[in-house]
């Protein structure tokens, strides 16, 4: 049924005028996770063809009044550091634009596992496990074999070298420690599930972190709070919307493409347009919460 939504949307026209029109003046952050070598070549080359492909940092500068912002901006963001984002490496440097990973500090350089790619188990469990409190998870995932410290004998994660390698050219930032929903976090955890991620990359590779990704795009009054108080300079959410130079900082909007699988669905998807219409129908199971306490 998506793809029908998607070539509807491509070949009438809709996601080249949305693009061309609603998105002119508009900044775009998208969001992929896990792509392969092919699809990345593919979807960053057809960004990189259609929009102005900025930095984070870029984006921030221009909200500060140090310069302008082009038309049709994109950031583009990766979550997790998935140890396929390697690949990406040699199409970044190739294309020479601007890419953003934000990365699981006590996941990455181990061998230690994304709690929610443990196991198919999981996999299938997982909705259920993002609506407990913290400890609840932790405590469901120990009866399914997994231990958030526990080394594992794949890992799942870049390494120290790839980071060290792919820093040059790549903007890592901070994703949290373990990946944890934060309201779903009690004080303490939430600070240092932030504070620490933040400490951790810039002592163990010398990254100067300034932004965080909210893990599953969950985050409340208290995780801003303390994202502000640990030094950070934005939040980036996965609520669909546009940015633009008075946008808040600690809730910049953006749009999952889901490593898109084809020209046309990431077309549409980088539009905007398809997660704006999903989510006037559905409302997201994730976003803004009260915190757990």
């Amino acid at each position: 049924m998506n793809g029908l939504i998607y070539k509807v949307l491509r070949y009438t026209g809709i996601a080249w005028l949305w693009r061309e029109i609603v998105q002119r003046n508009k900044v775009t952050f998208l969001l992929f996770h896990d792509m392969s070598a092919d699809d990345a070549k593919r979807n960053l080359n057809y960004l990189n063809r259609h929009y102005h492909i900025i930095g984070l940092n870029d984006y921030l500068e221009a909200v500060r009044g140090v310069g302008k912002l082009p038309n049709k901006a994109v950031v583009i963001t990766f979550d997790d550091g998935h140890l396929s984002n390697y690949k990406l490496y040699p199409i970044i440097e190739q294309l020479g634009i601007p890419v953003t990973i934000f990365l699981c500090s006590s996941i990455v350089g181990t061998n230690r596992h994304f709690w929610f790619r443990h196991s198919e188990a999981v996999k299938r469990d997982v909705e259920a496990l993002k609506s407990m409190n913290n400890s609840e998870r932790l405590q469901k995932l120990q009866t399914m074999g997994f231990s958030q410290e526990q080394e594992f004998e794949d890992r799942q994660a870049l390494s120290c070298k790839e980071i060290e390698e792919m820093k040059s050219k790549v903007d890592f930032q901070s994703h949290s420690c373990y990946h944890p929903i934060l309201p779903k976090c009690d004080d303490v955890t939430s600070r240092e599930e932030i504070v620490v991620s933040k400490q951790q990359l810039e002592s163990s590779f010398g990254l100067d972190i300034y932004a965080l990704s909210y893990p599953n795009g969950d985050y409340s009054d208290r995780d801003i709070r303390v994202a502000k108080e640990a030094g950070y300079q934005c939040g980036i959410t996965v609520d669909s919307g546009y940015n633009n130079l008075h946008s808040d900082l600690f809730r910049l909007k953006r749009f999952s493409v889901n490593d898109a699988k084809s020209i046309t669905e990431l077309m549409v998807k980088a539009s905007g347009i398809y997660a704006l219409i999903k989510h006037r129908l559905h409302k997201p199971s994730y976003g803004y919460k009260p915190s757990k306490s």
